[in-house]
């Protein structure tokens, strides 16, 4: 009997301690400090402060928790800053508490062995709460726990110039229908370039590309997975390539080729830029690029206003509908189990369906829990909050959201030197096609027709050599 009751009694013990769980590390008399770094600025900064200070004047102050934000300037600068303070380097500030990271990042410091374990932190139902495949992509640990935390995320979609297209679309009888592959832009940006080189018949061969996409990296990642190939297969941390030659042939296609011809362009330092000067109509590029897209085009001796339209990115013609994956989460930094609860415990709340809407209508990023992403909980949300959402931002969000039980999100998992893969995918392709378009202008004007000068650009014997390049320069990526 002393034996049951002493048992009895341990379990009554256990029990207690586990009904008050990790909240018994806090104490509200002497709240824990953390600081964050992340790389927002300008409106994006000011929603996450104007939350954070939120957070702190109620939750925090309730739980003793005292976050602070600091911006790093843009994404390399705050990669860097994060590199500088794991290696030591001198005046390298100390590991914030929590930083701003993409998957790629965050392999790299949890091979370092700086990230905390956050699935210690966070129960099987509130896990369940979060778009499944966010979640997954932050399960980079070795055994399959969790590292980065979802705090916003993005996707691509294709904005354009509505007053424009009308003009072209009602003198060529060109539809929207036809953007809705990536052959059918191809086709139209061939029939702009055409139609503009007719307005001025003085001048031969000054058409104006149509179209352009930032993240040329995504194109390939996204167009071999709706060609059902997934070019970088991660398993149990071991990456396979795949790089078959007719399904990257018919990426090569569809836009080196259009990009020498000078169908599609690439000019400014992102394709709104290019909007904004009038030399694309249209683009696919993140739905947080809304925010840029112009209100006029400025044109040398001119300027005009314009509407916008947004659609769902392309797909390749007869592929699955996949669509990118991206935006950075929230990693925590390995210190003690204090402060690594304090800081999941500030992550769960910023994510709150409300929450993490109000960051999205100013930031334009996805929320990341399930029951946030519909056009009904946000509208909800601004009604509630009485906030006001720049109508591009709200039609891109609205537009995903619309889409999102016919697509499918996807982002490849992390691997040694995915970093170096990617840029690989982001400029091989790209500076070819941006140094041959430069070598088709000039033959241009020398008198070439178009095809003549783009003729030796687009055979199959230059895809084979690029081919071969190609993927030369891939794997030396991924082998270091």
């Amino acid at each position: 009997m002393k034996k049951l009751c002493a048992v009895g009694l341990a379990m009554v013990l256990i029990i207690s301690l586990q009904g008050c769980g990790k909240k018994s590390l806090l104490d509200p008399k002497d709240p824990v400090s953390l600081t964050i770094w992340h790389y927002y600025n300008g409106s994006q900064q000011a929603a996450f402060d104007a939350l954070v200070e939120e957070f702190n004047e109620t939750v925090g102050q309730e739980k003793g928790i005292y976050v602070q934000g600091y911006s790093q300037g843009s994404v390399s600068d705050l990669e860097t800053a994060v590199r500088d303070a794991i290696d030591g380097k001198v005046g390298a500030d100390a590991m914030p508490d929590i930083f701003s990271s993409y998957a790629d990042t965050a392999y790299e410091v949890e091979q370092a062995g700086a990230l905390a374990n956050l699935s210690s932190y966070l129960s099987e139902e509130e896990l369940a709460q979060y778009v499944d495949s966010y979640m997954e992509e932050g399960r980079i640990a070795a055994d399959g726990t969790l590292r980065i935390f979802p705090t916003a995320k993005s996707t691509e979609i294709m904005m354009i110039n509505k007053t424009d297209w009308e003009s072209f679309a009602a003198a060529t009888g060109e539809t929207l229908e036809s953007l809705e592959t990536i052959e059918g832009v191809v086709s139209v940006a061939q029939a702009y370039y055409e139609w503009t080189d007719s307005l001025t018949p003085e001048v031969p061969e000054d058409g104006k590309a149509f179209y352009g996409r930032d993240a040329v990296a995504n194109y390939f990642i996204i167009g071999m997975q709706q060609l059902g190939v997934e070019i970088f297969q991660v398993e149990n941390g071991e990456m396979t390539l795949h790089v078959p030659k007719e399904e990257l042939y018919r990426l090569w296609e569809n836009y080196y080729v259009p990009m020498v011809k000078g169908y599609f362009g690439a000019y400014g330092s992102f394709r709104s830029d290019d909007v904004k000067t009038g030399d694309i109509l249209a683009y696919t590029g993140s739905i947080s690029s809304a925010m840029y897209f112009p209100d006029q085009v400025e044109l040398d001796n001119d300027s005009h206003a314009i509407d916008y339209m947004v659609m769902a990115a392309p797909v390749f013609q007869g592929g699955k509908n996949y669509a990118v994956q991206q935006g950075a989460g929230m990693v925590v930094s390995k210190s003690d189990e204090k402060h690594e609860y304090a800081a999941v415990e500030f992550l769960k709340w910023f994510t709150q369906a409300e929450n993490n809407l109000r960051f999205g209508c100013v930031s334009g990023y996805l929320p990341v829990q399930k029951e946030a992403n519909s056009s009904e909980k946000l509208d909800q949300v601004i009604a509630d909050q009485k906030l006001s959402v720049a109508s591009k931002t709200y039609d891109c969000l609205t537009t995903i959201f619309d889409e999102m039980g016919d697509m499918t999100l996807y982002t490849n998992k992390s691997f040694k030197n995915g970093s170096a893969a990617r840029k690989i995918l982001e400029y091989h392709l790209a500076d070819k096609a941006a140094k041959d378009r430069t070598a088709v202008k000039a033959l241009l004007e020398q008198g070439k027709s178009l095809e003549e000068a783009a003729e030796p650009y687009v055979t199959k014997a230059a895809f084979e050599a690029w081919y071969d390049s190609f993927c030369d320069a891939l794997q030396t990526a991924i082998d270091g």
